[in-house]
């Protein structure tokens, strides 16, 4: 089963580089992609969002889930299961980008940026943040594809994690906050 979910995944990646890929396309994707490294477009712009009272509760929400989703991604299962990423198994694939973290199961921005977008999309008001938010995170997780440093199970995964986190922080942050408002 392992050997049919791989064969599938590169597939879906040669498929990737030899269709969608465009010379015009390839720095903006390399760019928006590399926004995720580390997670900190996502922490600045939580941050950014605790400055203001109207906002406060998503940027605390933001950041518990950011918390959340390291933890499971990067320091539970990344390690735990150590999968290669596709340039190492995939002879002759192409990578645009490259990362030090050896390990691609789950994509880690994936995971931040599901986290990131569900907590947005559970705590501010505007419809359009709402789906901004969402059509962000998925964005950031097609690049990760159409760069090549990881399969889609890495990304589809990551999305799933990201998004429990985000729904599980905003569960933790509403508690909290209802448990201070009643002192």
């Amino acid at each position: 089963m392992l050997e049919l979910i791989q064969q599938l995944d590169e597939g879906a990646l040669w498929w990737i580089a030899q269709h969608l890929r465009m010379a015009w396309l390839d720095p903006l994707v390399m760019f928006y992609t590399n926004l995720g490294n580390g997670g900190l477009c996502f922490i600045a712009v939580a941050l950014l969002l605790l400055v203001f009272r109207q906002t406060r509760k998503a940027g605390a929400t933001a950041l518990t889930a950011l918390a959340f989703g390291a933890v499971v991604t990067n320091l539970t299962i990344k390690p735990l299961i150590t999968r290669p990423r596709p340039w190492v198994v995939m002879e002759d694939f192409v990578c645009l980008v490259t990362s030090s973290d050896p390990n691609s199961f789950p994509s880690g921005h994936t995971t931040a940026a599901f986290a990131f977008g569900m907590a947005l999309f559970l705590t501010v008001k505007p419809k359009w943040a709402k789906a901004a938010a969402l059509a962000a995170a998925a964005l950031m997780g097609l690049s990760r594809l159409y760069v090549g440093v990881h399969f889609p199970t890495d990304v589809l995964t990551g999305a799933v994690i990201g998004t429990c986190c985000g729904i599980l922080a905003s569960w933790v942050v509403r508690r909290v906050s209802e448990r201070f408002s009643r002192r």
